[in-house]
């Protein structure tokens, strides 16, 4: 059997395997659109802790920390893997605070309704999806390129596979099913990276000898005053904590989580868990770049994989990239349904709970359909994550500043998240990545996020202020009732 044919064979039996698998656990249990968006108050800290690790690990980790490693080095990754950490740690804080204020609620969206209103609710329910559906595209273009790189399978055959098989088992089971085969992948995952990374590590002789091929390539990478490196980790921290705060999945598992103290024990332990992941694995694209197996940066763990590692590493590979992307993808996926299941709710509160879970799985069902028509073309979605960060960035802080402050409203959601929009677009770079204008530090992603974060937070707090000193409005808060989806 040819490379070609072996490889689409794993791809197809790794698929089928987990669809299977949470096809079977669909059928225990009868589905409603109320436990088809949350599994509400029904994981103890061991399992959020899974799940969490799971949803939150894609496909990315093989591509992106090691392309970091390559130019940013390991400070650069210092802080990659702080900014993954850092929304998990979060939630710890924000996630508890918004189950008190909003006990039976399934989504963030609801909350900022019924904190602020409709508009502001559209505005958080836009910056969700967008930031969701882009990271749902990355997922599934990042595991057709590594298909296509290790075999040369075509990247619409990969994108339709994992893509559908997906879909079966979380079109039926929403987030009890991603829940279940999350335990199941991350069970899987973990001791498949660390063996991935020892294998690596053995055939290179050590990291002594890897690091030592690296100081004579290129010693910044070992550098901790790298300021190229410095400055991307520092973006990163800023980027992957706000966007990440506006991830579905995340929230789903905040009102699933037991109580308080399986919410903070499985968010805890996922940040812990996420830093040496991420960092190991962006290790190796310094080492590709140490033992000149470097052809582009985006591939640089593959690339050291197939010249290091005798072939059938390759499909060990390939069955960790294939539950990555299906452990992530079943979690955003089921995120952005529940946003628009939990909305619709809302908005029509006369609507059956079965013509609610019938739109909810058509609506998952026929997401995947564009989802695969990008992935299949390769496209490179870096540019549009960081558009989706940027905006996540100008927004976060009003949005969340309200789970503290009674005297933020909507005028103040708005104009602050516009001013960061605004202000830090100035900043961005152009899809060349330089400066679209002359203003001093323009194109640099740093000042771009900072004055971003930075402008919507100074506002928000002077109106605080405003609203506390001269119009002496108290900072009195109550608990918001809401309706229940059966």
């Amino acid at each position: 059997m040819s490379l070609s044919a072996s490889i689409i064979l794993i791809t197809i039996i790794t698929a089928v395997v987990f669809a299977s698998i949470g096809l079977l656990y669909t059928l225990k249990s009868k589905t409603t659109a109320g436990n088809y968006i949350v599994a509400r108050n029904k994981v103890g800290g061991l399992l959020a802790t899974a799940t969490l690790v799971a949803s939150g690990l894609g496909a990315w980790i093989l591509f992106s920390p090691a392309e970091t490693g390559t130019w940013a080095g390991i400070v650069g990754l210092i802080g990659y893997s702080i900014g993954s950490a850092a929304p998990l740690l979060a939630f710890i804080f924000l996630g508890a605070r918004l189950r008190r204020l909003m006990p039976d609620g399934h989504s963030l969206t609801e909350f900022v309704k019924l904190r602020y209103g409709s508009g502001p609710q559209i505005l958080a329910l836009l910056v969700m999806v967008f930031y969701m559906f882009i990271f749902l595209t990355a997922e599934l273009t990042g595991i057709s390129l590594a298909v296509n790189l290790l075999g040369g399978t075509p990247l619409v055959i990969t994108a339709s596979i994992v893509g559908i098989f997906t879909v079966i088992y979380t079109v039926f089971g929403g987030i009890r099913v991603s829940i279940f085969t999350d335990s199941i992948q991350f069970a899987v995952i973990i001791p498949m990276i660390a063996a991935v990374v020892l294998i690596l590590v053995i055939a290179l002789g050590g990291f002594g000898s890897a690091f030592e091929a690296v100081n004579l390539e290129n010693k910044d990478l070992l550098s901790l005053t790298h300021w190229p490196g410095i400055e991307f980790g520092l973006t990163l921290i800023i980027a992957i904590w706000a966007a990440e705060m506006f991830n579905g999945a995340y929230w789903q598992r905040v009102y699933s989580c037991k109580d308080e103290k399986a919410l903070k024990t499985g968010f805890l332990a996922a940040g812990v868990i996420v830093i040496p992941v991420i960092f190991l694995l962006g290790i190796l694209g310094m080492v590709a770049v140490g033992n000149g197996s470097l052809s582009e940066p985006s591939t640089a763990l593959f690339d050291l994989v197939k010249d290091v590692v005798p072939t059938w590493v390759f499909g060990v590979v390939l069955v960790l990239a294939v539950i990555l992307v299906m452990s992530s993808m079943d979690s955003l996926i089921n995120g952005i349904s529940s946003v628009f299941t939990a909305d619709l709710a809302q908005l029509f509160p006369r609507l059956s709970g079965g013509k609610l879970l019938l739109f909810c799985r058509l609506g998952t069902a026929l997401l995947v359909i564009p989802v695969i028509i990008i992935a299949s073309n390769g496209y490179s979605v870096l540019y549009l994550f960081l558009i989706a960060d940027l905006i996540c960035a100008a927004t976060v802080f009003p949005v969340f500043y309200g789970l503290f402050s009674a005297r933020i409203g909507q005028k103040t959601i708005f104009i602050s998240s516009i001013a960061g929009m605004i202000v830090g677009a100035l900043f961005f770079p152009n899809p060349d990545y330089e400066a679209w204008n002359t203003i001093p530090y323009a194109g640099r992603f740093l000042v771009s996020f900072g004055a971003a974060v930075g402008v919507s937070a100074v506002l928000c707090l002077i109106s605080d202020f405003y609203m506390k000193l001269v119009v002496k409005i108290p900072n009195t808060f109550s608990t918001f009732s809401i309706k229940q989806i059966d």
